[in-house]
């Protein structure tokens, strides 16, 4: 059993907690599920004003729905389309002030007010999104984003090592 006790100290210092956290959570797991259900709880338990935390995942050229941890959400999004689309498309983090503002923004939950998607890379090939929601507008910020593509960084290669089929015998 897992009991992680994240203060909230300064934002810098809370990331590199929720890190070491997710790293104890995944170490060793080859299943990349399992490891973002855990990870989307810990995000869900230790980061403040969240309505929405999760993933979703990249097949074929899509992104689905993943485990998450808040309300019930949309389960396909086209690249290019949304925040996470966005994300998606340009292999960039997207922090969106006010969603409501972000041209083509879709809204699975018609409370969230602002947004965060990192981009889970590894070796130039996009695994899935990291999506936060919040029903506070400009929650997120460029520490929230640094601490998130850190933890992306840290994820992603464990993400995809489970993800890749086996090869044919």
């Amino acid at each position: 059993m897992f009991d992680f006790k994240i203060a909230e100290a300064d934002k810098a210092e809370l990331y590199r907690q929720l890190r070491d956290a997710a790293d104890a959570l995944t170490a060793g797991e080859p299943d990349a599920i399992a490891n973002m259900a855990n990870v989307a709880a810990l995000l869900w338990e230790a980061l403040p004003d969240l309505n929405w935390a999760g993933f979703y995942r990249n097949v074929n050229g899509e992104l689905v729905l993943g485990p998450f941890q808040g309300r019930s959400a949309c389960i396909r999004i086209s690249f290019g389309k949304g925040v996470c689309g966005t994300a998606a498309a340009t292999l960039e983090p997207q922090c969106v002030e006010d969603v409501n503002a972000f041209p083509g923004h879709i809204a699975c939950d018609s409370a969230s007010a602002s947004e965060l998607v990192v981009p889970l890379v590894h070796d130039g090939r996009l695994i899935g999104v990291l999506d936060l929601d919040s029903p506070r507008v400009a929650r997120f910020d460029a520490e929230d984003v640094r601490g998130c593509a850190e933890l992306a960084r840290m994820l992603a290669p464990r993400l995809a090592a489970a993800t890749k089929a086996p090869a044919a015998s």
